[in-house]
């Protein structure tokens, strides 16, 4: 059986980006749907550190019970706080905009994550995108945009965001910036280590910023849905995302791992419909035009250096 070409090599760590992140956008679509659910039952600081906290505790347990909790992956902890920083930012403006505003419009807002990151990568670190990279993007928002203006072209025009959709705008800025400073943090840590730094420092930030607000609230009163939907964001879109996003870091640029962002809203319709919300208006759903072409620009502009290379 002969070694791997590193075409090869290469093309299956590519593939494993790519599945990582269309799982990485049915979470966040979950993440949205179930957030509503429970918006005005707790505080969103609360909820957030106590989920950070949470999949920390099962995280590290689960290391250490099979021997691959090592002390030499949290050298330089500090790498790991502006990243714990930014995922809580994110997480807690989530559930903050989601008390005013419908998950549909978060989860088109989050499209624009792609849009976002490729300007932090370059502002940032000169990361350099093709044209037709910048054109699909603009694409993407655009669309993104339409969908949270409902479609109304003098909304569109005024750029009027409410409360909810500026909130959930800043959030999505701080997960942009997880995914470009990822592959500049990261010193060939497993992605487990690299979640678990993630998860303790987002705890201890918001155990330390927010305390008041963890022990105002009266954990024993809070109804069943509550806590299932912490297990999931622990679990899933806590410990799950956090090695989704740096795992298809390493493999993929800034704006081709965001780019599974234009997913979350067709999710998120799918699972509004299941929970019986209804299904949004077919001037709102023309959004997803431009945010499907501009995922099929960049999956073509992905594959063209690897074309090339084979010929």
């Amino acid at each position: 059986m002969t070694a791997p070409t590193p075409l090869t090599a290469n093309r299956r760590a590519r593939i494993e980006g790519h599945l990582a992140m269309l799982l990485f956008s049915v979470i966040v679509a979950g993440s949205n749907s179930f957030g509503k659910l429970i918006a005005g039952d707790i505080d969103p600081a609360a909820l957030t550190a106590v989920r950070f906290a949470l999949g920390a505790v099962l995280l590290g347990a689960g290391l250490a019970a099979t021997g691959r909790l090592n002390p030499a992956h949290f050298r330089a902890p500090w790498r790991y706080l502006p990243l714990g920083a930014a995922y809580a930012t994110f997480f807690v403006l989530m559930f903050e905009a989601l008390k005013t505003t419908s998950p549909v419009s978060t989860s088109a807002i989050f499209t624009m994550m792609p849009f976002i990151a490729a300007l932090m990568g370059w502002v940032l670190f000169r990361q350099r995108n093709a044209p037709l990279v910048w054109v699909a993007l603009m694409i993407g928002a655009f669309g993104a945009l339409w969908v949270v203006f409902r479609g109304s072209l003098s909304a569109f025009l005024g750029f009027g965001l409410g409360r909810g959709e500026l909130l959930y705008l800043i959030g999505t800025a701080a997960h942009a910036a997880y995914a470009v400073l990822v592959p500049h943090l990261r010193r060939g840590e497993p992605v487990y280590a690299v979640s678990l730094g993630v998860a303790v420092s987002g705890a201890a930030i918001l155990m330390v910023m927010f305390f008041p607000h963890i022990t105002a609230t009266n954990w024993a009163a809070l109804p069943l849905r509550v806590w299932v939907v912490l297990a999931y964001l622990a679990i899933l879109a806590g410990i799950g995302t956090f090695s989704l996003v740096t795992l298809a870091a390493q493999r993929l640029t800034p704006a081709k791992v965001t780019a599974y962002t234009y997913l979350t809203p067709f999710w998120v319709v799918l699972m509004e419909m299941v929970l019986g919300n209804g299904v949004p208006t077919f001037a709102v759903l023309l959004g997803g035009v431009p945010i499907i072409l501009a995922l099929i620009l960049l999956f073509y502009e992905s594959e063209r250096p690897q074309q090339r290379q084979k010929a």
